[in-house]
């Protein structure tokens, strides 16, 4: 599903290349129509307000937003492991995922990292795709409501994540993200405060027996109150690629 291609590389860091990509981007949500009419038109406007604005402004915000604010990380187990004794594994697993799928990841970022996964769900056949992407769907919920009440643009990409999914959304989960802190990129003490480690508990270890969708599964559905607390992000990002691996 070419379309999740599309919103993988509009969370990526601005670069020139994807901006003057804008046209083929369009083109590709056109062609494979999958998105309802109102969150096609939600991405292309993200599309046409990065072309319209000065590269570096555009860099500037994405790194405001996703890099600095932590309650809108793009980080998944961010938002449902914190740094709990379970990230690692979650992270483990969800490696083992992508090669099971034959695929492996050639970027330094996490695997966890939302642009690699929605490439890695990009390369599955569309009922296994949009089953993946529905998995964190409380996730995605919340990172839309808190990019609309910032007026981002990039709210159309979680609108779009959301009506592909068309997933019924944990309600407890969400309203445990609600109920996190959210402040702005600008307010230092409040950044700090939602930054700081605090105790985590634990529960009893788990091996890694099982592998494939289903521990992806498991992993992204235990999204209950995360332990604050990741080492500071990059000042940009890197392109996100995945190379297929030949069998044999």
């Amino acid at each position: 599903m070419r379309t999740l291609k599309v919103l993988s590389a509009l969370l990526t860091y601005p670069t020139a290349e994807l901006v003057s990509a804008g046209p083929e981007l369009r083109a590709v949500l056109e062609r494979e129509a999958v998105l309802p009419k109102r969150e096609r038109s939600a991405v292309e406007a993200l599309i046409a307000d990065l072309a319209a604005h000065d590269l570096y402004d555009a860099q500037e915000r994405y790194i405001l937003l996703f890099d600095r604010t932590r309650s809108l990380s793009l980080h998944l187990f961010e938002h449902v492991h914190g740094e709990s004794r379970d990230r690692g594994q979650a992270m483990v697993d969800l490696i083992k995922v992508y090669e099971d799928g034959g695929f492996t990841p050639t970027t330094k970022e996490l695997p966890d990292f939302l642009p690699l996964f929605l490439e890695y769900a990009a390369t599955r056949a569309p009922a296994e795709a949009l089953e993946l992407i529905g998995q964190p769907g409380h996730v995605f919920a919340a990172l839309r409501e808190r990019l609309a009440k910032r007026s981002s643009p990039y709210e159309g990409i979680f609108a779009a994540l959301t009506a592909l999914s068309r997933t019924r959304l944990n309600a407890s989960a969400l309203a445990a993200l609600r109920a996190e802190a959210d402040p702005e990129p600008d307010d230092l003490e409040a950044l700090d405060a939602a930054w700081e480690e605090e105790e985590v508990t634990f529960g009893p270890g788990s091996a890694a027996a099982a592998c494939g969708t289903d521990v992806l599964a498991a992993k992204l559905r235990q999204a209950n109150r995360p332990a604050p607390g990741m080492e500071p992000p990059p000042g940009q990002r890197p392109r996100t690629t995945i190379t297929h691996r030949n069998a044999g």
